[in-house]
């Protein structure tokens, strides 16, 4: 899947990209708004992007939450404010906030979409209520490496987080089946239609899948969710070009064949020499990975980068049941799991770097262990989200993971 920062820099706008759209805005305010413009503005014509249909936005489940592989966004009901859908789906009001580039009282329009900074806990129903709030994988790797450098009683050794059992039911939201749309990030001089262009959706179809006003305005910071082409639906075929028919022959004179009057020369042909044959050239093996401070846990693609504050490692997608590997040598300092019982891995590398592997399944190792680099410590877990969440601590504080894995 294309990055959102790939598409944000092939968005860049040109000059004549602004011109563009002011002649759309001029033309549009001469008559009925055309959202796709089938018509003609001159010789600009448009009639192949408005083909892409798109489908509609899905549902909301009951928090207004909706769910993707790698991100969630949360849809406004009437009245709400940014700190009503906070409070609602269980994360901190300030950092939904400040993610969308908004106050938390801001009132919202109902349908408007709101980007969340991260997963929210899953939901807890206890005696037929409904709490928000649940343990996340963050927290616990942060509990455990606090123990790893406090509680320990021997250097480079964890005791193992006990969790207490969960007192009720604890319900995932269900996660969209399907592609996952586009989160595009405003930036400064984009506009509706300029983003509706670029990654050619109807702007009336990017309007309703984010709840935007009748003025189409954005703001800087705001992320939108591009709509998904509608892949059933039937192509539409352009306009036939028109052609004049003529009665064969009739306007035309045919040549007369030089071979007619006079033939060919001889030619002389000569045997081509064959070619040389190519040196054999031994390409060497790329050294690259031993001499990065820290070898990749799993080989695969990275889907999250790291954010401070954010996400405090990265994720790395591969197959199901895919080995995960230390990351370094080191000693195994804690195994714990998250409420859902998905296991975490923390390995101590010296006095105070420690790494984090979470998301993983069948442990092949033990607390206290000595591990050495490359050394298969765990697999990925089987299903659609098949990743391992990584991380880089220096002693209580995350790192970006690039840095050593480059």
């Amino acid at each position: 899947m294309t990055s959102t920062r790939t598409r944000r820099t092939i968005g860049k706008l040109t000059r004549s990209t602004a011109i563009l759209s002011v002649l759309i805005l001029v033309a549009a305010c001469e008559g009925p708004l055309d959202y796709d413009m089938r018509g003609q503005i001159g010789a600009f014509n448009t009639s192949n992007a408005a083909q892409n249909a798109t489908t509609g936005r899905p549902d909301a489940d009951e928090r207004g939450l909706i769910t993707y592989p790698n991100y969630q966004v949360a849809v406004a009901r009437r009245g709400d404010t940014v700190s009503d859908i906070a409070t609602r789906v269980g994360l901190p009001v300030d950092e939904v906030a400040r993610f969308n580039g908004v106050q938390p009282g801001d009132k919202l329009r109902p349908g408007e979409v709101l980007a969340l900074p991260r997963r929210a806990p899953d939901q807890v129903i206890s005696n037929g209520e409904t709490n928000p709030g649940s343990i996340d994988i963050e927290s616990l790797a942060g509990s455990a490496i606090d123990g790893a450098a406090t509680t320990s009683p021997n250097p480079g050794s964890v005791t193992t987080t006990q969790l207490q059992p969960a007192p009720a039911r604890i319900e995932p939201p269900a996660v969209q089946d399907g592609p996952e749309p586009v989160r595009h990030k405003v930036e400064r001089g984009e506009t509706a239609y300029t983003i509706s262009r670029l990654y050619q959706v109807p702007v009336k179809a990017l309007v309703e899948w984010n709840g935007l006003g009748s003025d189409f305005a954005i703001r800087e910071g705001q992320y939108l969710l591009i709509p998904l082409k509608d892949q059933s639906a039937p192509a539409v075929a352009s306009p036939a070009a028109v052609t004049t028919v003529t009665v064969p022959g009739q306007g035309t004179t045919t040549p007369t064949p030089p071979s007619s009057t006079k033939p060919l020369p001889q030619e002389d042909v000569t045997a081509i020499a064959e070619a040389p044959a190519l040196p054999d050239v031994e390409v060497p093996q790329p050294t690259r990975n031993s001499q990065a401070a820290m070898g990749y846990p799993v080989q695969g693609k990275i889907i999250r980068t790291y954010s401070k504050g954010k996400n405090d490692g990265i994720d790395i997608a591969a197959a199901a049941g895919s080995p995960v590997r230390a990351a370094r040598s080191g000693t195994v300092a804690a195994i714990t799991a998250d409420s859902n019982k998905v296991p975490i891995i923390v390995i101590r590398h010296d006095d105070k770097l420690l790494t984090v592997y979470a998301n993983v399944d069948n442990i092949a190792i033990k607390k206290g262990d000595k591990v050495s680099r490359g050394q298969t410590i765990a697999t990925l877990r089987s299903g659609d989200d098949a990743y391992v969440h990584f991380e880089v601590r220096d002693g209580f504080d995350s790192v970006d993971p690039l840095p050593y894995l480059q």
